[in-house]
């Protein structure tokens, strides 16, 4: 287990705990409760990983969403998110505050703009949309830029922060 993540959430050994900052949350009475947490967990991951490529979905809140979810329904899928080849280590790396690579900034504040660019000329007509969706990108840039980097010992780092 990864120890205490600043009062996320955090599964217990039982499947059936699960434990955050302020108390224990015992056995959640109902299946259809823990079904649901986990389809919502899933549905977050699939827009998440939708948000890698079409700038507008935030990736980062949606996997954290994601992981919130399946900590409190599921230790198998918790555990697969934060293991997860693609997603696990960047997770980690943001939840701790250790920053996401520099190559990570560059990649995604690139495909940001060319995204938002080409919907500006080619997709959206209407002055009040390109005006919020150029609005949107600064803000995303900002907040990117403004995120840590982090140190990468292995130079085969993959877009996401795989270190």
């Amino acid at each position: 287990m990864l120890g205490k993540f600043k009062g996320f959430l955090l599964l217990e050994d039982d499947d059936s705990q699960c434990k955050d900052s302020f108390h224990n949350i015992n056995k959640i009475p109902s299946r259809l409760i823990r079904w649901v947490l986990v389809t919502v967990g899933t549905i977050f991951v699939m827009l998440g990983v939708i948000g890698v490529f079409l700038p507008l979905l935030p990736t980062t809140p949606l996997l954290l969403l994601a992981l919130a979810c399946y900590s409190i329904s599921s230790k198998k899928f918790y555990n697969w998110l934060l293991n997860n080849k693609l997603f696990g280590n960047y997770i980690k790396n943001y939840i701790e505050g250790k920053g996401i690579p520099f190559t990570t900034k560059i990649f995604a504040i690139s495909l940001l703009w060319i995204t938002i660019i080409f919907s500006i000329v080619s997709i959206v007509q209407n002055l009040f949309i390109r005006v919020v969706l150029i609005l949107v990108a600064i803000s995303v840039t900002i907040h990117i830029l403004t995120i840590s980097n982090l140190k990468v010992e292995n130079k085969d780092e993959n877009r996401l922060g795989k270190s």
